[in-house]
């Protein structure tokens, strides 16, 4: 990649490399000689001149009343981006604390629409994830049909981080999973990842997508398709929950079934 192209990426104008270009090889000069080496008029070049000294890294001498202007040395373009990263973290910092100034305000105009079901649409690895990492918000607990071959084959590296943080956030997750070399491996790690689990004695009962129960929602996801659907409904949730909460206990009498928790 040519420096241009980095340098604009840093947010420098074509100008702006123009002129910073010259000086670097010029090492000192004043305003005309600038001007002229860089093909742009006197005017333009003073203003470029004064943004590149805001960036901290050109700099300026007087000598015999006439100022002459030096690029400092390239490694400071380093210093220049820590400062822009630091301004930017101060301001993120700053709007935050004004939100959470105004936010009883805000909360107090705020109507939810809580009996109103909402459904909506994920497609893609990124939606995957945006989608799963909803699941996060579970008051306490949530209850899946899930297969952790199909779902580590979808989303490949998302989850031991997610299960880190799902323990965490103090979330159990309690699911009913097809019997595969997979998933009796990953229960090895039941205790660790806060997971209560049930594996089918009858490995003929598969299923690669998953369903996950939790608040009023519910997540219905197709790791083989890619695409997830959240369905917001406290009347749907809950009996889902129902269902899933008598499946759980049949299924736990039955000795054929691995019964983890």
């Amino acid at each position: 990649m040519q420096y241009t192209q980095v340098l604009e990426q840093l947010g420098l104008s074509k100008k702006e490399i123009a002129v910073y270009t010259v000086l670097l090889e010029l090492d000192s000069a004043d305003v005309t000689d600038i001007a002229e080496k860089a093909g742009i008029n006197r005017t333009s070049c003073y203003d470029v001149l004064t943004t590149l000294l805001k960036r901290g890294i050109i700099s300026k001498i007087v000598k015999k009343k006439k100022i002459y202007f030096n690029a400092d040395d390239p490694k400071k373009l380093i210093n220049y981006l820590d400062r822009e990263k630091e301004q930017e973290y101060n301001k993120i910092e700053k709007q935050k604390n004004l939100i959470k100034e105004v936010l009883p305000e805000l909360s107090s105009l705020f109507k939810p629409r809580a009996s109103k079901p909402k459904v909506e649409y994920y497609e893609g690895e990124k939606g995957m994830r945006e989608a799963y990492e909803d699941t996060l918000t579970a008051d306490g607990v949530y209850y899946a049909y899930a297969n952790f071959e199909t779902m580590h084959e979808g989303l490949p590296n998302f989850f031991p981080e997610y299960y880190q943080r799902r323990v965490k956030a103090k979330i159990l997750g309690k699911g009913i999973f097809p019997n595969n070399k997979t998933n009796l491996e990953q229960i090895k790690h039941n205790r660790e990842e806060m997971r209560e689990s049930i594996v089918l004695g009858d490995s003929s009962l598969t299923y690669s997508p998953e369903v996950i129960i939790y608040n009023n929602k519910v997540l219905i996801a197709s790791w083989k398709e890619k695409i997830a659907i959240i369905i917001t409904s406290k009347e749907m949730a809950e009996l889902m929950k129902i269902t899933f909460n008598l499946l759980w206990g049949g299924l736990k009498k039955d000795s054929k079934n691995l019964v983890s928790e």
